[in-house]
């Protein structure tokens, strides 16, 4: 959400306030554009990997981002925000403490991400042999460290650029660094092929650091010109107080999302090992890390991309959102909170019955896995409690309420942790849907509980997923498609994706006629309304 808050300034007069308009629906259009991208490209990279490396493979890929993921959020989480922060403040005030501020900045950067880099080279072996239990994850754990430095230094680059109102540098340099790895990743596994699965995940974690290295070098070109126009000839001046403003910012961000980091990496430790205990006579550790691989690195991408279409709400309704809380008008509020959620609900019904109907063509035409598929059919339920938590926990952030969606997160990690020791040894792969199905429906309910007593509002909850989820029993009807459709020839690629193509719209067909007339028209009116709006106050 920081690029929505940053590109809200005071309203100006005139062509002052057109032109502020006119940038941040400019900077909305390229983040959700490339977001969008983004994703597309890093879900066919995924699916790609998924079949290079299948199960077993992508099994050891996941566990070894798991431990990855924990270093990535001591390099940068905290420094990133800390840059955005600290710059936006200071290039208020003055240029020269802000070019010095962003001098210690960097070098705060490079100590944490040096630091980080250090520490997991140094557990690299142990990490994989105690925590991980697999010591062939040791190479790529060694390899993937070496891009922390580089992550770290440009996570306070692109603060810089976000306080600068400037995001071109920010997606082109996204945009170079994915590129880069899918090549280094296509290039390396094409000739790798016949080699231990630890090799191939080094190769892929190294093409990420290299990715890394590259796009960082083009946030420092961009730099170099954006420093020109924004310093000129200033020299950097120490600003006042800056180790402890860099603290107070530091500490809560970086403990905060490391524990919340370590509970989740622990979890995706234990849940290999369980299923071992579970998986013992028939392949063991071996068929764990299949099953494991196939949830995480096919069956849940899947389920999590269409979220991000959902970044062009946010950008209309957010910033909205945020300036009737500052301001105090709580029925504004509750209006705009409604609206985005009642959105979010039609959706994420909308995806979930699209995966709940079509899954399983999906995974085979994707993976050729009816393994993935089955995993797609039942979790697509829960999308709309997945996707509603996500929007409300985004809104309490962004009114102040972090603390309270913070504490849901903990409990929820330590609450699935107890389920994973509980259920996996006795139930396998299915326990471990029924902890993802019950972690969704609490950490869905906290939020929006503590949404409805800080707001008031009532009844809200069946607003929001009460009409969608009745388009969606509509659109289920998508079912009696699908065996119409199975009797037809579809050979090969081509007439997969027709069949998918033919009874996908047809599913969204009926789920439209049935929303329609319970309210998703009046709410893409408003959208629509007030962004039309927007632009003539501009004007």
């Amino acid at each position: 959400m920081l690029p929505h808050r940053l590109n809200r300034e005071r309203p100006f007069r005139g062509r002052g306030r057109c032109r502020v308009r006119q940038n941040y629906f400019k900077n909305a259009a390229l983040l959700t554009g490339s977001d969008v991208v983004l994703r597309l490209a890093g879900m066919g990279l995924r699916i790609w990997l998924a079949n290079a490396l299948g199960g077993a493979g992508m099994g050891l890929y996941q566990l070894v981002l798991a431990v990855y993921g924990l270093f990535v959020t001591l390099a940068t989480a905290g420094i990133s925000v800390a840059a955005t922060r600290l710059l936006t403040e200071e290039l208020s005030r003055d240029k020269a403490a802000a070019r010095g501020m962003l001098v210690r900045l960097v070098l705060a950067g490079l100590g944490l991400g040096g630091l980080a880099m250090v520490a997991q080279l140094a557990t690299a072996g142990l990490a994989a042999k105690w925590w991980l239990g697999d010591i062939r994850a040791a190479a790529a754990l060694r390899t993937s460290a070496l891009g922390l430095p580089w992550m770290a230094v440009s996570a306070v680059l692109r603060g810089f650029f976000l306080a600068r109102r400037r995001v071109e540098p920010n997606v082109l340099s996204q945009l170079a660094e994915q590129t880069v790895r899918i090549a280094a990743v296509v290039w390396a596994l094409t000739r790798t092929q016949g080699w231990p699965d630890g090799s191939r995940c080094a190769l892929v974690l190294a093409a990420t650091a290299l990715s890394e290295a590259v796009s960082t070098v083009l946030m420092g070109l961009f730099y170099r010109r954006e420093a020109a126009r924004c310093f000129g000839s200033t020299a950097p001046r120490p600003p006042r107080e800056v180790s402890r403003r860099l603290w107070e910012i530091l500490w809560p961000v970086e403990g905060g999302r490391a524990l919340s980091s370590a509970l989740h990496t622990a979890e995706n430790m234990l849940v290999p090992a369980c299923l071992a205990v579970y998986l013992a006579a028939s392949g063991g550790r071996t068929a764990a890390l299949e099953q494991y691989g196939t949830l995480k690195g096919m069956a849940l991408p899947l389920l999590n991309f269409p979220f991000g279409l959902l970044g062009s709400l946010a950008v209309l309704l957010m910033p909205e959102i945020t300036q009737a809380h500052i301001e105090g008008q709580t029925a504004r509020l509750n209006a705009l909170l409604d609206r985005m959620l009642r959105l979010t609900g039609y959706f994420s019904a909308l995806a979930g019955t699209l995966f709940w109907v079509w899954g399983r063509p999906l995974a085979q035409l994707l993976y050729h896995s009816p393994e993935a598929g089955f995993y797609l059919e039942t979790l697509a339920p829960a999308m709309p409690l997945m996707y509603l938590e996500s929007m409300v926990d985004g809104a309490m952030k962004g009114i102040g309420e972090q603390k309270a969606a913070f504490r849901y997160s903990v409990w929820d990690a330590v609450l699935r942790i107890g389920g994973v020791a509980v259920l996996l040894p006795r139930y396998g792969m299915r326990g471990f849907l029924a902890v993802i199905l019950l972690s969704s429906f609490y950490t869905c309910a906290a939020n929006t509980g503590r949404r409805l007593l800080s707001s008031g509002t009532g009844h809200a909850f069946r607003r929001w997923l009460g009409a969608p989820l009745l388009a969606a029993a509509a659109g289920a009807a998508g079912r009696g498609v699908r065996r119409a459709l199975a009797g037809f020839p579809a050979q090969g690629l081509p007439g997969q994706l027709a069949v998918l193509t033919a009874g996908g719209m047809a599913t969204v067909l009926v789920f439209l006629l049935a929303a329609l007339p319970l309210g998703l028209w009046e709410e893409v009116w408003a959208v629509l309304r007030q962004t039309k709006t927007g632009k003539n106050r501009g004007k």
